[in-house]
């Protein structure tokens, strides 16, 4: 039976660990011309897609290997001051990580490996790297980010799983290098793609979400209730 949108929302995750099975790269086009059809302000349409297969990702590893890098990223990932409740919420995923991988809090080396998994993508078979033009401003990143869903959704449909990694932004300079990209371009993100690994722990791994009561209006809320009584 084929996945309805709620079944791809609610099963959809950060994968981060995935098996060799390869992807056909045709399967990858396709699920980026659907996802094309996402909202976008005046149709302006800012994101532009980089991908790697299979075999482009064997060239691409090597070359991030031999590049000398100063990992300046393109943005800053998060505010400098992350204020409340944000900031717990930002330090609670990654206690439930490393505890799922049996890391302690003292074991930064272990910490540090895991962190620079994201630049082989964690061993996903195929990737992308989303790019958005510096002239650009926060409607057209907001595209951005549901063109970025509509991808992960149909993935997820698909039998595919998915990372979006902002890490690769502190590696923005060496992937406009390999692209031969300008440095007009804003490198937003890379996304892991493959078959999850079901067996390892880390994909366990099971965010939490604040209440509604958190962040929708309180009289909404008491209405539905009353409403439902």
């Amino acid at each position: 039976m084929d996945m309805n949108v709620t079944q791809a929302i609610l099963s959809r995750k950060s994968v981060r660990a995935y098996t060799n099975k390869t992807i056909d790269e045709s399967e990858i086009i396709a699920l980026l011309e659907k996802a094309s059809r996402s909202p976008s302000g005046g149709n302006l349409q800012p994101w532009r897609i980089f991908t790697l297969d299979s075999q482009r990702m064997k060239h691409f590893l090597e070359f991030q290997k031999n590049y000398l890098d100063e990992h300046v990223p393109d943005y800053s990932i998060y505010p400098d001051d992350l204020s409340e409740p944000y900031n717990t919420s930002r330090k609670l995923v990654g206690e439930m990580m490393y505890s799922l991988l049996n890391i302690s809090r003292e074991d930064k080396d272990a910490r540090i490996q895991q962190v620079l998994k994201n630049f082989t993508f964690f061993d996903a078979p195929s990737a992308l790297f989303c790019f958005i033009d510096k002239c650009m401003g926060p409607p057209q990143w907001s595209d951005l980010g549901m063109f970025l869903q509509s991808f992960m959704l149909l993935a997820q449909e698909k039998g595919l799983s998915t990372c979006a990694q902002e890490a690769w932004s502190l590696r923005a300079k060496m992937v406009r290098s390999y692209f031969g990209i300008s440095d007009s371009f804003i490198l937003f993100c890379g996304m892991a793609i493959g078959y999850e690994d079901t067996s390892h722990p880390i994909n366990q791994l099971k965010t939490q979400r604040q209440p509604l009561s958190e962040w929708v209006n309180p009289s909404f809320i008491d209405e539905r209730l009353n409403n439902d009584n």
